[in-house]
């Protein structure tokens, strides 16, 4: 088996789970926040639905500068654009996983804000700890959002108090 195809098996049950987690964020209170510090839920569910973006760049480019990036909008409009941005974006994801090598991923990739070295290390390690881990820690935080909302918590590792079926 390559990297890659190890890797997939992850990604497919993540990108499922987390577009389950998706399909429940609530349109009526994109402004609620768990505390003062945290990022608004509609905020957090944009973030999580366009990060497969940066899986993308880490398998398809060679660094990335921040201090020249334009980032992208990250205002909530609505639960159908969150689902249509997040399933052209991990496809597109899935597509440069799939057909990444092991000599590929096994190549530096770097991330930068201009001089400043923020990452240099091999591209499978980035891709799982700056996009892979990055949009579970996320997709788990939305899941304290949707309970905070009264919104059901999907079944992601197992069944969940208000989905005990659906798993």
């Amino acid at each position: 088996m390559t990297i890659a195809e190890i890797l997939l098996q992850d990604y497919d049950t993540e990108m499922k789970g987390i577009r389950t987690t998706l399909e429940r964020i609530p349109e009526t209170n994109p402004e609620f926040k768990c505390h003062d510090k945290s990022m608004p839920m509609g905020r957090l569910a944009v973030h999580v639905s366009t990060l497969p973006r940066f899986g993308i760049n880490i398998l398809t480019t060679d660094e990335l500068d921040l201090a020249t990036t334009k980032f992208p909008d990250m205002t909530f409009v609505s639960r159908e654009k969150l689902l249509a941005d997040f399933d052209a974006l991990s496809a597109e994801a899935r597509t440069a996983l799939a057909n990444s090598s092991d000599e590929h991923l096994q190549k530096n990739w770097k991330m930068s804000w201009g001089d400043k070295v923020i990452a240099d290390a091999p591209r499978s390690l980035l891709y799982r700890t700056m996009f892979f881990n990055h949009v579970i820690h996320h997709r788990a935080q939305l899941g304290v959002y949707l309970r905070l909302n009264d919104q059901p918590v999907p079944p992601l590792y197992g069944p969940s108090a208000d989905d005990r079926m659906g798993f």
